[in-house]
């Protein structure tokens, strides 16, 4: 009988051109001795391992999809390479597996299954976002996306501030990238004046921005975030 594979948690970009800089040797060496995977987007997932230069052959790499559709009924044949002793690894649209991310799904069976997972370290536009907020990192919360309807988007908001004030915690949330605009918009005219908000556009790109202002002060000049994936905190003192 084999010995079970073990199950990589590999990241990746956040941003084009950036695995140079952002992915260490560890995740390079993993990508360089693995061919099944399971990822989010089969043209992301080559690009992203072609960027590396690893010289690894992504023709004959063995990718399966895991996404926000793949149900629990479908994860023993996804799994399978693991059962027949190959190591799998799990790699995300962008980011770190399993952190907004529907690669959880597959850490939960493997331990059910008593499978090795090893989650290895890169970036996280969350986290890098909370490191670089100047926000507590003790007492945090990431809400995923807000309501869309403005009447519950508005009363989000106001609970996101008044859980804020009374735990003295982070709130952390995001929006997809081409309403980012309107998100900003919604921000900057129903939160509190004094609000701290962060901003963290395009982490780790070129043009990156991580700034903290209060509400009122961020009023005076908005930044662009259409179409540019951006993370959102808040903090009130």
């Amino acid at each position: 009988m084999n010995l079970l594979g073990k199950l990589y948690l590999i990241p990746s970009v956040l941003a084009e051109g950036t695995s140079q800089e952002v992915i260490s040797p560890q995740v390079k060496d993993v990508i360089s001795h693995t061919t099944h995977y399971l990822v989010e987007n089969l043209r992301t997932a080559r690009r992203y391992i072609s960027s590396l230069k690893l010289g690894v052959e992504i023709e004959a790499l063995d990718l399966q999809i895991l996404d926000k559709n793949t149900g629990s009924h479908d994860l023993q044949r996804l799994m399978r390479p693991i059962f027949d002793g190959k190591d799998l690894g799990i790699i995300s649209e962008a980011g770190c597996p399993g952190i907004a991310d529907p690669g959880a799904v597959a850490v939960a069976f493997a331990h059910q299954k008593g499978i090795r997972v090893i989650p290895l370290s890169g970036p996280s536009s969350i986290f890098l976002a909370l490191m670089g907020s100047g926000f507590s990192g003790q007492t945090f919360t990431f809400h995923g996306y807000l309501p869309i309807d403005k009447k519950e988007l508005v009363n989000s908001l106001h609970s996101l501030e008044n859980v804020s004030r009374k735990d003295h915690s982070t709130q952390i949330f995001m929006e997809t990238p081409f309403r980012n605009q309107k998100m900003l918009e919604n921000l900057l005219q129903h939160l509190h004046p004094e609000t701290l908000l962060c901003i963290a556009r395009n982490v780790t790109a070129t043009d990156e921005l991580i700034q903290t202002k209060r509400v009122q002060d961020w009023k005076r000049n908005p930044p662009d975030l259409h179409k540019i994936p951006t993370v959102f905190l808040l903090s009130v003192s």
